[in-house]
């Protein structure tokens, strides 16, 4: 095998805006329907679990990971044939909804403290860290690829700093409107986590040969995972409708009084 020398050209906008602004509507839709679900969780007796799971699959399945591999979509290295590590790719989309997880239980509780905030939101962070650099080792190339430090510090700062925000929004945000202003706010710093530590990247020539990295094209994996994934969180979106529903169903009726007066 030769040692690299040259550096190769990274592209991460292959397709244009597409990737980007798709990536960051799913990021945004992701959190909106995970908060809505967390808020569920806050007041929630025996189904606050329930709520909770479907909130880390909805913010780390949808919002972080599938938002992470829709941006890959995008990226390409000039003179390299990009495939996928299916069993880590796996891993990095099931480590992105445990480590929401881990936080969300770890802050929706009775009395919520700023330590649980801060531990929760930090083990959550470099998490959400390990997700991305374990996604990014999943791609597979002929290039020889390293990391500048500082960014890849940077990306994790991130990291930590938007997940301890994104669980303090589920214990305060109420209503819809903020709720919405909340998801934006998110998928802002979850695209920025990762544009951030793309960035870091840098691309060497390494070794020619013929034969085609190891692993799967980006289609063959990404689209089946990318519509499971949204498949779930579009069945979470109408359990949330119903719930509200159902709310909305157990409500007092006003009842209007029929009863004519009594004459004078």
């Amino acid at each position: 095998m030769r040692g690299f020398h040259g550096v190769l050209d990274i592209y991460h906008f292959s397709y244009g805006w597409i990737t980007p602004v798709l990536a960051y509507f799913m990021s945004f839709l992701g959190c909106l329907l995970g908060l809505q679900c967390a808020a569920r969780g806050r007041n929630a007796g025996r189904g606050r679990a329930g709520w909770l799971i479907s909130a880390a699959v909805a913010i780390g399945g949808t919002g972080i990971w599938v938002m992470h591999f829709i941006a890959m979509l995008g990226f390409s290295i000039a003179g390299s044939e990009i495939r996928y590590d299916v069993p880590l790719t796996l891993f990095s989309a099931v480590t992105a909804m445990i480590v929401v997880g881990v936080g969300l239980f770890m802050v929706n509780k009775p009395q919520p403290t700023l330590a649980s905030l801060i531990g929760g939101g930090t083990i959550a962070g470099l998490g959400v860290g390990a997700m991305h650099y374990a996604g990014m080792y999943a791609m597979k190339s002929h290039a020889v690829i390293s990391y500048d430090p500082w960014l890849v510090a940077a990306s994790m700062v991130i990291a930590v700093v938007a997940s301890i925000v994104a669980l303090w929004f589920t214990l305060r945000v109420k209503g819809f409107l903020a709720t919405v202003g909340a998801a934006m706010i998110m998928g802002v710093a979850v695209c920025g986590m990762h544009y951030t530590g793309m960035a870091a990247m840098r691309a060497h020539e390494g070794h020619h040969t013929l034969a085609p990295p190891p692993g799967v094209q980006a289609m063959q994996l990404l689209g089946p995972l990318i519509g499971i994934i949204s498949m779930v969180t579009m069945l979470v979106l109408i359990s949330v409708s119903l719930s509200e529903i159902e709310n909305e169903d157990a409500l007092p009726k006003m009842r209007w009084n029929t009863t004519p007066r009594s004459r004078r």
